[in-house]
């Protein structure tokens, strides 16, 4: 159980694939626009590293090394297209809106990152658990990030027009200079908040540490 929570909390915060390892970045600056584009792109690719992750996990002793980069493009390109075809039967609208991004999940560097990295040496449930935190992680980023856009771009959530500004939005934001400015601005956040953690989880070693040899110290003195 810890070793489930420990990779969920890696893949949600400490090892975000996005705003800590810098994976995915197309997708991330050309689809949130809105946050309704971003958890679609975020869910979609959540569902491939499940799936891809777990075919590849259970394949992984009759994959030859030589071609286990393209074998795993095969398998991922597989679900894409399954999850492409879902979208288009029963989201058209989203799948109008993602368009090209979709079938561009099949070469997104996290899912080939976490098959190489996990999936390939692991057993199908962990690779399945570490399939659905990094999935989780990347859709938690792109709803950060595009929510930032979104409102400040639009003056809009979810469709939803916020009153007084609405009517004349900064649309920088909607647009690629936007999209990078956002994304800089969230990860020098982000990587502020991890610093400080573990600057308090430093000092706070340091002043254990501390306590721990004066009373080595004290008891010494009251033995002699």
């Amino acid at each position: 159980m810890n070793k489930i929570l420990k990779q969920f909390k890696d893949g949600l915060l400490e090892n975000n694939p996005t705003l800590v390892q810098l994976l995915g970045m197309c997708p991330t600056l050309a689809t949130t626009t809105s946050v309704s584009n971003a958890i679609g792109m975020g869910l979609a690719a959540t569902v491939v590293l499940i799936c891809s992750n777990l075919f590849i996990s259970i394949l992984r002793k009759f994959i030859p090394s030589q071609v286990r980069i393209a074998a795993y493009i095969v398998i991922v390109s597989g679900f894409v297209t399954a999850v492409e075809l879902l979208m288009r039967a029963y989201f058209y609208s989203l799948y109008q809106s993602l368009g090209l991004f979709i079938p561009l999940i099949v070469v997104n560097c996290i899912i080939l990152a976490r098959a190489e990295a996990f999936a390939s040496k692991n057993k199908p449930l962990p690779s399945m658990i570490d399939g659905l935190s990094m999935g989780l992680g990347f859709t938690f980023a792109l709803i950060l990030i595009s929510f930032v856009r979104e409102l400040l771009g639009s003056g809009k959530i979810l469709g939803w027009a916020i009153p007084g500004y609405s009517e004349n939005p900064m649309v920088i934001f909607v647009l690629p200079a936007g999209a990078f400015m956002t994304l800089g601005c969230v990860i020098a956040v982000v990587q502020k908040i991890r610093n400080t953690v573990a600057d308090r989880a430093r000092l706070k070693q340091i002043a254990q540490t501390g306590m721990e040899a004066k009373q080595v110290k004290e008891k010494e003195v009251s033995e002699i």
